[in-house]
């Protein structure tokens, strides 16, 4: 008897314990908010657990009273605050690295007319981003400066044809603060993203539109003919290329669409491969917009984003009629900028495009596309490539430009105490966190970290590619 009671006890002790930890609260739940510059997120659940594949009923409340005027979290003390998003969402976590190695989990979105079971999706306007239905809430958690994803979408802007948006806000799940996150954009296709039709069934409709994503094997994929290769060009064949369909998605497509698509990466593929390469009709750059890969390649390089180029490598393609050549989107750059020791990530004085060999050494799974390598052996695209770094150094990516986007930025997050908040409900500082390369005392001493690493990157890719500032 006395066994069976303590058996019991321990089971509900389990329970209890599992309860505590149901949708991973942060290490201070008791964290207050007064006031603050940022939007404020409201997320309820009640006692639902939220899942990682399969989304969820849940609430959302959004109050922003708009540049310059302060948010408040207690609402009765200050009514007639603007809400901005007042509805139900369905909500599930997103990410591969940013869910598995953060306690901090970031979320997906749709805004929903309804629940689940009754409604159905809803384009809404989110703190002046365009209206659509699917969203995320990304959670800065091993970027201890919670910017490098938004530096990169801002500096990038200008050169790009779409570049994600995001906002900052604190967010608050089940009453409890669950910190800093950044409510952004998801690269899709509707009207203020990439703005794609949907691919038909015949002709010229069946070319376009399709989303496609170089990525690891967590989804459908398609794999590649070819393999990756080693700084020298040497196939490493243990390894392989993979395509993730984005949009329409596997299910959505049908034999003859799922065939064109595939062919189409083919022949890509074999245009890079084929000796006549670099012919201007037979050669890759019938198949992409060498610009957009161009403006890929700067944003990559730049931030030295060991993930860049072989995981969520985004690139879409629209109707032959229209522009039937694959263009890139940038996407996930939280480890870019000096933030982790793994496989050389920290440094400022080598190409990403030509990791391969400290990838496949470090055991990686996915390595570069062998295209890249191709690219950046064709002595007219590096010569592209050098006159647009000019172009880009003239303008919003010069240092004293880049740095005050930097300040901007972190002023967003200091002057009102969010970045101390999120601090004091995730405890980072001093300590570790994987996979960073430096450890930073606080925040100040991580964004100088930052604007140091970005000036000494600058200073090397301006001798590679041969600019010179003009004083």
């Amino acid at each position: 008897m006395k066994r069976l009671i303590f058996i019991m006890m321990l089971i509900l002790t389990l329970l209890a314990c599992k309860r505590e930890r149901a949708n991973f609260p942060p290490d201070d739940t008791g964290v207050e908010l007064t006031s603050t510059n940022l939007p404020i997120v409201w997320i309820e659940v009640g006692a639902r657990d939220i899942d990682r594949y399969r989304r969820i009923d849940a609430r959302m409340k959004i109050i922003d009273n708009g540049p310059g005027n302060l948010n408040y979290a207690d609402t009765v003390a200050h009514p007639g605050q603007r809400i901005d998003y007042a509805g139900h969402i369905a909500l599930r976590y997103r990410g591969n690295s940013t869910y598995n190695d953060s306690p901090k989990k970031p979320y997906s979105f749709r805004t929903m007319d309804g629940t689940l079971k009754y409604g159905s999706k809803k384009k809404v306007k989110i703190l002046g981003m365009g209206k659509d239905d699917n969203w995320a809430l990304m959670a800065p958690y091993s970027d201890k400066s919670m910017m490098r994803d938004m530096l990169t979408y801002e500096l990038m802007r200008p050169w790009m044809e779409y570049t994600p948006q995001g906002r900052y806000c604190e967010v608050f799940l089940n009453g409890t603060y669950y910190g800093v996150y950044i409510l952004c954009e998801v690269v899709s296709k509707g009207k203020h993203r990439l703005n794609l039709d949907k691919p038909g069934k015949h002709g010229d409709a069946l070319t376009g539109d399709y989303l496609m994503e170089v990525d690891c094997n967590d989804e459908p994929t398609y794999t590649s003919h070819y393999h990756p290769v080693s700084s020298k060009g040497v196939p490493y064949k243990d390894k392989v290329i993979l395509f993730q369909y984005k949009s329409p998605d596997l299910e959505e497509l049908n034999e003859r669409q799922l065939a064109y698509i595939n062919g189409r990466i083919n022949q890509m593929e074999a245009a890079f491969a084929s000796p006549g390469y670099r012919d201007p009709q037979a050669g890759y750059r019938r198949y992409i917009d060498v610009a957009s890969f161009i403006d890929y390649q700067l944003a990559t390089e730049l931030g030295h984003n060991v993930d860049g180029y072989r995981l969520s490598g985004k690139f879409y393609k629209r109707r032959d009629a229209i522009d039937g050549r694959f263009k890139m989107v940038i996407w996930d750059t939280n480890l870019a900028y000096g933030n982790t020791k793994n496989c050389d990530g920290w440094r400022t004085d080598t190409w990403i495009y030509q990791s391969n060999d400290v990838l496949y050494g470090a055991g990686e799974v996915y390595l570069v596309p062998f295209w890249w390598y191709r690219l950046n052996s064709d002595p007219d695209y590096v010569a592209a490539v050098k006159a647009r770094w000019a172009q880009m150094r003239a303008a919003n990516l010069s240092e004293s430009r880049i740095m005050a986007t930097v300040d901007s930025l972190a002023n967003l997050l200091t002057s009102h105490g969010a970045e101390a908040r999120n601090s004091q409900a995730w405890p980072r500082w001093g300590q570790y966190v994987w996979p960073n390369y430096y450890i930073a005392k606080d925040y100040q001493d991580e964004v100088a970290y930052l604007k140091q690493w970005l000036h000494e990157r600058l200073a090397w890719m301006d001798e590679q590619l041969g600019y010179v500032l003009d004083k």
